[in-house]
């Protein structure tokens, strides 16, 4: 079964020339039910990466918001770029492609945050006990330097997405789930 998805969805207008540029389309195949979630997997990775999936984009790997994010997890186009995807309809087109690319950036993630996690785990800011996979769920829905920020600041410094989430919403959210499998790594290969 075909889709066909807005890969860039916002029409833009030519100043100059006063002309509207149509949005990008792009056909995809999902080869995974669009409703495939799996419950009951409790803390454990399974459990993290698909209650992730689903707060993301309800777990469906054809998904582009308004906003160019892009997949079941939601990836931008720099992220997917600093881990070498060049190719958005690819990645767009295989399930397999975006699990590999989650567990990259939860790696690399992990890599950059290590020295926090370490030094933050167990604590309580804002009310949210900080543990590993809370820390990495926040670095996945807001960046890597905003978590920093938020625990050094001692939660003065809140960020949130385009849509209003907060960091610490996520931290308190995915709290506890087994991650100590997930190697840190610099430079994941997907």
């Amino acid at each position: 079964m075909l889709s066909t998805v807005v890969l860039f969805p916002k029409f833009a207008i030519d100043k100059k020339t006063e002309t509207q540029t149509e949005p990008q389309i792009a056909t995809v195949s999902p080869t995974i039910d669009d409703s495939y979630f799996i419950p009951g997997y409790g803390k454990s990775y399974i459990g993290f990466k698909e209650n992730l999936a689903f707060k993301e984009s309800q777990g469906k790997y054809h998904v582009i918001n308004e906003l160019g994010y892009m997949g079941k997890y939601q990836f931008g186009a720099s992220t997917l770029a600093t881990l070498k995807v060049n190719d958005s309809a690819q990645f767009m087109n295989s399930p397999k492609i975006q699990e590999s690319v989650f567990r990259a950036s939860l790696a690399r993630n992990k890599w950059f945050l290590q020295k926090e996690i370490d030094l933050f785990s167990g604590k309580i800011i804002n009310g949210v006990e900080i543990t590993e996979s809370g820390v990495l769920a926040a670095a996945h829905l807001a960046g890597v330097g905003n978590v920093k920020k938020f625990l050094y600041s001692n939660g003065k410094k809140r960020a949130k997405d385009a849509f209003g989430t907060r960091i610490e919403y996520y931290m308190r959210d995915f709290a506890h789930y087994d991650l100590s499998h997930i190697s840190a790594e610099q430079n994941p290969k997907h």
